[in-house]
């Protein structure tokens, strides 16, 4: 790779990245030194010590992972078998429609989305309070979990997962995969979850790891329907302790990169075992022979 670039391109690398360093190092720099920097007392952590006992801290953080982790699961679960289905397919017709419809929350501004929720929530008082769905749009609307958030953002974390899916099946020959196993007497479903999804390891943990920083930095559909997770709650924060909102703020990234780091190291290392698995139990079957 080193040779397909000229060797006067080369001195240009290294200003392009410290260039872009610098451009997301620097912020984070005076952010840090904000939070540490008191007037008139010099350094101190207090702003990172106080973060774990500040009012409403921890119920906001748990909402957000709970919103997060069930709207992964929610995306996965319809974009996964439709993704899979239309490949199965070969329909070009199919996918380009399939693009479509998930690339389509693109387009529309979280604030047209939220006044189309409404609408819809309205319709409970004002024409179902005499039916069951009354009851239905009430527990939607739960605020210590609002489903109506998942819902919300599902729609708008399709684009991300489906582009994360479909990058990884245009890696993988799936229509073969399936053939193979299902020729070897695998069962459909066996075919999908032991021969197909570990090939899309990869695929899976972007999409995942997308949906997730989403739903954990999400601000303007929670705070105008009223509920309050992680981001709503470091935003209201920043009124009353400014310096405590911004440490907040520090420690969800970190908290993000690891969580990133742990699961791209969980996924490397079981990917790891089972390529050296064929090669053991090849090597076994050799020293028998």
């Amino acid at each position: 790779m080193a040779r397909l670039i000229p060797a006067g391109a080369r001195p240009w690398r290294g200003v392009v990245l410290g260039a872009a360093g610098l451009y997301f190092l620097v912020p984070l720099l005076a952010a840090l030194v904000f939070t540490v920097d008191v007037p008139n007392q010099g350094f101190t952590l207090d702003s990172y010590t106080q973060i774990f006992s500040a009012d409403g801290f921890t119920t906001a953080l748990l909402l957000s992972l709970g919103l997060g982790l069930t709207t992964v699961a929610l995306a996965l679960l319809l974009t996964l078998p439709a993704a899979l289905a239309v490949r199965l397919s070969g329909s070009g017709r199919l996918r380009a429609v399939l693009e479509v419809v998930c690339t389509l929350p693109l387009v529309v501004p979280p604030v047209a989305l939220v006044a189309g929720i409404g609408t819809v929530l309205k319709w409970g008082p004002d024409h179902l309070a005499a039916t069951p769905l009354y009851e239905t749009f009430v527990a939607a609307q739960d605020p210590d979990f609002p489903v109506v958030l998942v819902l919300a953002y599902v729609v708008m974390a399709l684009p991300f997962v489906h582009r994360s899916l479909e990058a990884g099946l245009r890696a993988v020959d799936v229509r073969t995969l399936v053939e193979a196993a299902r020729d070897l007497g695998a069962s459909w479903p066996r075919a999908i979850v032991s021969v197909v999804l570990p090939n899309l390891r990869t695929a899976l943990l972007n999409a995942s790891f997308l949906a997730l920083a989403l739903v954990l930095g999400e601000f303007t559909v929670a705070q105008l329907l009223g509920f309050q997770p992680f981001a709503v709650w470091i935003v209201q924060a920043s009124g009353s302790n400014a310096q405590l909102s911004v440490a907040v703020s520090l420690l969800s990234l970190v908290l993000t990169w690891v969580l990133l780091l742990v699961l791209t190291a969980v996924f490397r290392t079981r990917a790891a075992r089972s390529a050296r698995a064929p090669r053991s139990d090849t090597n076994k079957k050799e020293a028998g022979a």
